[in-house]
């Protein structure tokens, strides 16, 4: 932890704030030009994206998940691009490959790189399950080191770099599941529902007569990374940091913080990946909403999304109908948001002079 992370923020950085929340409203505007509903899930989306993180989508086919993304990218002056998953896709389908290319001139031969898709801005990686484990090893390493290496050269991506996968929860005849290491790699698993009554009204209305819509950019590539490092910047209270901890170490079964019912439920727990998106969701979250401080309940807002993959319910649970998030429900209503024990170390306490 560093010193500017407990800086007071200036004059340009709540200009920067001012300009985000103006922003963020543009874009769930430009949105719901063409998504009707789903406002959790873009708020997710957002919050993922403004704290460098990558998204896991459930959801049955036909809920418009790829034309929100495309619509998002959009609104976004970003460079978007679909892989659809299928059991034949081979990785350099989606890094790229290299082709020996001559030169007319000398005659000579030498090796070229030809781009992927896996180069763009917002990567919709559909139906990232039903493709081997190979593959989708070679997708999570770009998503993990933002980069793809053939031929022993290495290839940066392109910044921003998020990307969307989507897993189809009902068929899961020929497909192959993402193991829970693998998913650790997303900040967010966001469960994309069907819509109400009134908003299926709105869509069958919009969807099947003439339209023509037109969606306005909004934030481009530069805004967007700046506004990720401003992200990082926003100060933590302490017993903001307290608080999330407690929810992250209560679901490790053979911790002494976990609660009796856990050990009832949950095989394994979140590690410190969990923590830490708990608190990046925490300082996006805010900033949306145009706050340069963190809350519990900003914390309490990204908890399902950030923990939901990482809690592995056991099978005691799954016979009683208890699934991941309803244990994260259990830990929002018995964990306390503020204890005793919430000072600063006093490590710290003595290295920032407080």
């Amino acid at each position: 932890m560093s010193q500017e992370t407990h800086q007071a923020p200036s004059a340009d950085d709540l200009q920067a704030l001012e300009n985000l929340k103006k922003a963020y409203a543009s874009v769930r505007a430009e949105l719901g030009k063409v998504i009707v509903g789903q406002e959790l899930v873009i708020e997710q989306l957002l919050v993922a994206i403004f704290a460098q993180g990558h998204c896991l989508l459930e959801g049955v086919p036909g809920l418009a998940k790829t034309l929100m993304v495309s619509t998002l990218a959009k609104s976004l002056k970003l460079l978007f691009s679909r892989i659809q998953f299928t059991p034949d896709l081979m990785p350099s389908d989606i890094t790229g490959t290299e082709v020996i290319q001559e030169n007319r001139s000398t005659g000579e031969r030498a090796f070229k790189f030809l781009t992927g898709p896996v180069f763009s801005n917002i990567v919709l990686a559909d139906e990232i399950n039903r493709t081997p484990p190979k593959t989708q090893a070679a997708m999570l390493e770009a998503m993990q080191e933002r980069q793809v290496t053939i031929g022993g050269q290495r290839h940066t991506l392109p910044s921003p770099f998020f990307v969307l996968a989507t897993q189809n929860p009902i068929e899961q005849e020929g497909t192959y599941p993402l193991p829970e290491a693998q998913q650790d790699r997303f900040m967010f698993k966001v469960f994309v529902k069907y819509p109400s009554y009134d908003e299926e009204y709105r869509i069958a209305e919009s969807t099947t007569s003439p339209s023509s819509v037109t969606v306005t950019e909004v934030l481009s590539a530069e805004d967007i990374i700046r506004l990720q490092q401003l992200v990082r910047r926003v100060p933590v209270a302490p017993h903001v940091i307290h608080y999330a901890l407690r929810l992250v170490r209560a679901t490790r079964v053979h911790e002494q913080e976990a609660p009796a019912f856990m050990k009832d439920w949950v095989s394994w727990g979140a590690g410190p990946r969990g923590m830490q998106y708990l608190l990046l969701g925490g300082k996006a979250r805010a900033m949306l909403e145009g706050r340069f401080f963190v809350t519990t309940d900003d914390i309490r807002a990204v908890a399902h999304p950030v923990l939901r993959h990482r809690v592995i319910t056991n099978f005691n649970a799954e016979s009683s109908g208890i699934t991941s998030d309803k244990v994260i429900d259990r830990l929002l209503t018995d964990i306390p948001q503020r204890s005793a024990g919430d000072e600063v170390p006093p490590a710290l306490a003595r290295a920032f002079g407080s």
